[in-house]
């Protein structure tokens, strides 16, 4: 197992680490040693679980290495043992200048996460590891309780007080035999997560609930869902010890709402009426034992009244007293329906004060309370709901924290409430106090009650509670905690040092689109006036339909909220639009409860894995179960589709509350902190919530999917500053849907490609039998690949991209090839313009590409067998069509003119460039050069042009280097020459000759060299251009057949022309037609293929009938982008079209396209020309 060491930390990782995860690593480590807390980002696949357990578990060694190293030094007085092995290399972890001197000064790591099952991902991580410390994990009786007496009770409260009563009698078997059990060596040196824990206790007969907390003694990691710890009830009932320990939360982008949550309650109607009525039970009970008793015996003494309750009926009456007037306190506010009364945190003890609850009452009612519980709880065969008197016990823990002196309570009063706000409002639940003819109820319980709400607005005042515990430090880590700056000012804790990790993904594994309006080019909003609007929500329909066709497998969908995601669900199915996404992936929706979310997540994993489907779609919503801790990776989660911001509801009383809040914190500006204001806060919540949902798409390092965010604000700015700091790097924008569609089907295309994934099949079929022959050899290697090492998949890759083979992804340098083929992604937009003229052509070009193979390759099965061997097949069988090899020796010589005079200009630009960095290393000092050719290799790397700027700066201090400042003009790419001029115009007061061309790249200058041509040859005639007699040096035969053939053609085709006329008039209506025959015109003036498919594609995919009319509209698309334009639909429609539908491209065709571009005008132009006398 690899080690390496990090601040002077030996760290055993069970891999190579990547450079991402020993930043992590050695943050972690840092906090450790220097007693600080830390915040640490770090996205979803970067392994931060290992990470964490590695790094704090070595930290910890080396901690008791410190120990023993200085007890060896005290006994040996100080001389060295081992000469060259001197004491103080032994161990250095308490650089923070602690002494230990004992082996329990060692801390325990507390790991706290959201949930048990996360839990027990974390606990299955640590086996993957060298570590074997002593471990437990600490759950509730809801979940380690063996006993099935117990377990049969419905309620929480009941099990407890049950579960007491037979440990304090020794009735409970289970727990009879946990002194024994808990010394047994197998149990003390296992890793054992809960499930392990119960299997444990069935197979022993030992309580697991009672073992856990045995084992807490000795452990040196406790594991805990993180409300254990925030939540000071439950802390105190598990007995955690907090001195010293290193508390690590993970997943801790919901620890703010736990905090709150935790110190936060609703008092309702219910609760204390229910209190009430067992309470009054109770007292009936107790009078008629009196009764019976008292006739019996004169001498009977009320405090023996029952065998476990030491109450009198006084004291009971006195609890049923005070429920009364608390009621009563309650409802003496006469609250408006539509709103509440709030007021400051303090009154509550005002309030609970009429009902003579104080700190000095508090003992003795919370005392009673618990009796009462417990002796209900343990009558056998009667139910009593103690769920009311368990909350106000609660309340009073919470509410009358601490043991002030009678002089210091006022201000334990105000430090306890300062987060804090009393809220009363009416109670709008289906529970109502059912009426009682009983004296002592009150006569408020004859109307309709209030809620009591206690509300804690700032996470700080549990993370404070944490720190006054003197833990060493507290550790928050996830995966979604941007923008860290908010988030630390929330939790009003020091965080001295913060990471914000990077992904260990190359860039052609992630795509991230951000949609500002759908195909019908309707702008895309979930705002509030917006939200319900039909053609907002049609638009969005066609969005995701149109998505649903070029995303592969899983494609799963997040609306803001669940009415939102029903509103939305209910429109589509009456206007069709889930219809046309259901005809590709059938739709699984997010249920509210929980008990059918596995039942309908089991059915979408089902269907993405069934062979005989084109995947699924699943439906969820922020927030949601699915948008937490699930994990899609792979097929599962190809694309994640992100309909809106989810801002909270901002009616909401609570919200309402907490913004204002915030604003009142925020203008009191206490000195040393720092608050949110109440709409930094809530734009925060919206967004932490996208980037939580954001993160299901990429789970490890191979994995790779789609990103669409289809909501137009976006866009802006701001709202991109709010993305994790991985994706915000990705983040494209697009103006046209057409693009969209385009460029995430060149991505599904290379992705695909290039990390192969084991096909579908039926759990009987082999590989063998799923493979057809003409795809056997591509088939049969994408199943092998998911099992076979670095290097094997390195061949394969080799099998699908011939054209790197001269550099192989190995695993020395797979991640350098990732990064080329990746530049060579981001530049297809240029690429695309020039597509390969023949096979040859494609080979050529394959020898100075990456990733141009699905480009090139006549449809996606000939891309599969794109072997060196089928090459040279496929070559010798397209000569025999093409008719001999003539022609292509012909197209050969072509090619090679352009491609030795690029050759050429390149050796001189690097001969020039080598010429100017010699210049400048004469004129400058070493540390100079060394410093802005290092800033020239990053900007080379990151196109950072500002680093560069100010690198190069030096340059202008001196006028004798002006003219070195303006040589790097050369190196500047094309989209910053304007700047860098400016720049250097403003430091040295001359430009460096900047012109407009120079802004346009190498493609689109030649884009702009063709289009002069062309025009150039409009003018002359088609009959002057010497191309086509030198193409056809067969003589004159050949060129009059061809012209014989093109006067014939016109008949037939301008029939079709009129007939698909006369098609899309009917299907589109006069409007849209315009529209679509004006972008046909421009086409014919500019070339300009990507706007006329954007809007071929808006028109023609709002409804499914009309996809038939995109497939025909390929006769209007020049030879030239023919090709391009059939793997569009293939993408689109999701399955190759026929020939007959889009015509393939001869070479002899592209060959006279390129020549004579006249020839397409002409043909349009006819077709305008008829269609305008019609």
């Amino acid at each position: 197992m690899p080690s390496l060491t990090l601040n002077g930390v030996t760290v055993n990782f069970p891999f190579s680490p990547y450079e991402c995860q020993k930043t992590y690593m050695s943050r972690v480590i840092e906090y450790l040693q220097k007693k600080v807390n830390g915040v640490l980002e770090s996205p979803t696949g970067t392994g931060k679980t290992l990470c964490l357990l590695c790094a704090t578990l070595a930290w910890r060694e080396n901690f008791k290495d410190t120990i023993s190293a200085r007890k060896i030094a005290e006994r040996l007085h100080k001389e060295e043992m081992f000469p060259n092995t001197p004491l103080s290399s032994w161990g250095n972890a308490a650089t923070d200048g602690d002494k230990p001197a004992y082996y329990t000064d060692v801390p325990k790591i507390i790991y706290a996460s959201r949930t048990h099952s996360q839990l027990a991902q974390v606990i299955s991580e640590l086996k993957n590891t060298s570590y074997s410390p002593k471990v437990c994990v600490l759950g509730s009786r809801e979940q380690l309780c063996i006993n099935q007496e117990v377990m049969r009770q419905e309620s929480n409260h009941v099990k407890v007080h049950m579960c007491r009563g037979k440990v304090s009698t020794r009735s409970c078997v289970y727990y009879n035999n946990v002194e024994e059990k808990s010394t047994d060596k197998v149990l003390v040196n296992s890793i054992l997560d809960v499930e392990d824990l119960v299997k444990f206790g069935n197979k022993q007969r030992v309580c697991p609930y009672y073992l856990s907390r045995s084992l807490k003694q000795q452990a040196d990691v406790i594991f805990m869902p993180y409300n254990y710890l925030l939540d000071p009830k439950s802390r105190r009932a598990h007995n955690i010890e907090l001195s010293g320990a290193v508390v690590i939360f993970d997943e801790a982008h919901n620890v703010e709402k736990t905090c709150e949550e935790s110190t936060s309650f609703d008092l309702t109607p219910y609760d204390v009426a229910s209190a009430i009525s067992t309470v009054d039970r109770l007292l009936v009970e107790q009078a008629k034992e009196v009764g019976l008793r008292d006739c019996a015996n004169e001498d009977f003494n009320v405090e023996s009244v029952s065998s476990g309750l030491k109450l009198d009926i006084a004291t009971i009456a006195k609890v049923k007293q005070i429920l009364l007037d608390l009621e009563a306190a309650i409802d003496s506010y006469d609250v408006p329906s539509d709103k509440g009364i709030t007021k400051p945190g303090i009154f509550i003890y005002e309030l609970l004060g009429r009902a003579h609850l104080t700190y000095s009452s508090k003992t003795a009612v919370y005392e009673a309370l618990e009796q009462i519980s417990g002796h209900l709880a343990g009558q056998p065969g009667i139910f009593f709901n103690t769920s009311g008197l368990q909350k106000l016990s609660d309340i009073i823990q919470l509410v009358f924290c601490g043991e002030p002196s009678e002089k210091d309570r006022q201000h334990q009063m105000e430090t306890n409430t300062a987060h804090f706000k009393v809220h009363i409002h009416r109670d709008t639940s289906i529970h109502r106090k059912k009426q009682s003819a009983d004296v002592w109820a009150s006569s408020s319980s004859k109307k309709q009650g209030n809620i009591l709400s206690y509300w804690c607005f700032s996470p700080g005042f549990s993370m404070q509670e944490l720190k006054n515990q003197e833990v060493r430090c507290i550790i928050l880590t996830s995966g979604t905690l941007s923008p860290l700056s908010s988030f630390t000012s929330e939790m009003r804790i020091d965080f001295p040092v913060r990471l914000e990790n990077s992904h260990v993904i190359e860039r052609d594994q992630i795509f991230v689109s951000i949609i500002g309006q759908g195909p019908d080019g309707k702008h895309l909003s979930s705002a509030f006036d917006r939200r319900f609007v039909p053609e907002n929500m049609a638009s969005l329909g066609n969005t995701v339909a149109n998505l649903s066709r070029v995303v592969p497998h899983g494609l799963l969908v997040f609306f803001p909220s669940f009415p939102l995601m029903e509103k939305t669900l209910e429109f589509w199915r009456a206007n069709g639009h889930s219809d046309r996404i259901e005809n590709k992936k059938p739709i699984f929706v997010e249920p509210k409860g929980k008990g059918t979310f596995n039942e309908v997540i089991d059915g979408y994993y089902s269907k993405v894995n069934d062979p005989a489907t084109k995947g699924g779609a699943f439906f969820a919503v922020c927030r949601g179960k699915a948008s937490e801790g699930l994990d899609f990776a792979d097929t599962f989660g190809r694309g994640v589709i992100i309909t809106g911001l989810p801002f909270p509801p901002k009616m909401d009383p609570r919200v309402i509350l907490k913004m204002q809040f915030l604003d009142e914190m925020s203008r009191k500006k206490a000195p040393g902190l720092k608050y949110l204001s109440g709409h930094e806060w809530y734009r925060q919540q919206a967004f932490r919530a996208v980037n939580q949902a954001i993160g299901r798409v990429i789970r490890h390092k191979e994995d790779y999917g789609a990103i669409f965010l289809c909501d137009q604000r976006f866009k802006y700015d701001d709202a991109r500053a709010q993305l994790p700091s991985w994706v915000r790097s990705y983040v494209r924008l697009y103006d046209s849907f057409g693009n969209v569609v385009r460029d995430v089907s060149q991505f599904f295309r290379t992705a695909q490609k290039l990390r192969p994934v084991v096909e579908k099949k039926a759990p009987a079929e082999t590989c063998r039998t799923v493979c057809s022959p003409d795809t056997q050899s591509s088939s049969s290697t994408s199943c092998y690949s998911s099992h076979s090492s670095p290097t094997q998949k390195a061949k394969v890759l080799d099998a699908h991209l011939p054209s790197l083979k001269r550099r192989r992804l190995n695993e020395n340098n797979g991640a350098k090839g990732m990064v080329n083929i990746c530049i060579e992604y981001e530049s297809e937009v240029q690429e695309n313009q020039r597509r390969p003229t023949n096979l040859l052509d494609a080979l050529e070009r394959g020898n100075h590409c990456t990733g141009e193979d699905s480009d090139v390759a006549m449809g996606e099965e000939k891309a599969n067998r794109l072997s060196t061997l089928s090459l040279q097949y496929d070559k010798r069988t397209e000569d025999e069509l093409r008719g001999g090899k003539r022609k292509i020796k012909l197209v050969q010589d072509q090619m090679k003119k352009p491609s030795v005079s690029e050759d050429v200009s390149e050796e001189g630009k690097a001969s020039r460039a080598k010429k100017f960095l010699a210049d400048m290393k004469k004129s400058l000092s070493q540390v100079s050069f060394d410093r802005i050719v290092q800033a020239l290799q990053t900007y080379k790397k990151t196109d950072d042009l500002d680093l560069l700027l100010t690198e190069t700066a030096i340059l202008s201090e001196d006028t004798n280097t002006h003219s070195l400042l303006r040589g790097f003009y050369q190196f500047v790419r094309p989209h910053h020459k304007k700047r860098f001029d400016e720049k250097c115009q403003e430091l040295t007061g001359q430009g460096c000759g900047f012109k407009p061309d120079h802004s346009l790249s190498k493609d689109q200058k030649k884009t702009v060299m063709l289009q002069s041509v062309a025009d150039r040859g409009a003018a002359v005639g088609l009959n002057s251009l010497p191309t086509c007699s030198q193409l056809n040096k067969g003589g004159q035969q050949r060129t009059q057949q061809g012209a014989g053939e093109h006067q014939a053609g016109p008949a037939p085709k301008n029939e079709v022309h009129t007939t698909f006329l006369t098609d899309v008039k009917k299907a589109l209506g006069a409007e849209k037609s315009a529209q679509l025959f004006q972008a046909i015109h421009s086409y014919k003036k500019t070339d300009d293929y990507e706007k006329l498919v954007t809007t071929a594609v808006s028109l023609f995919t709002e409804r499914d009938e009309d996809f038939n009319l995109l497939v025909r509209f390929g006769v209007f698309i020049r030879p030239c982008h023919k090709k391009q334009y059939k793997e569009m639909l293939d993408a689109l429609i999701g399955q190759p079209v026929s020939a007959p539908d889009v015509p393939a491209v001869t070479e002899e065709q592209q060959r006279q396209s390129e020549a004579s571009p006249l020839k397409s005008q002409s043909k349009i132009s006819s077709f305008f020309s008829s269609s305008q006398r019609r």
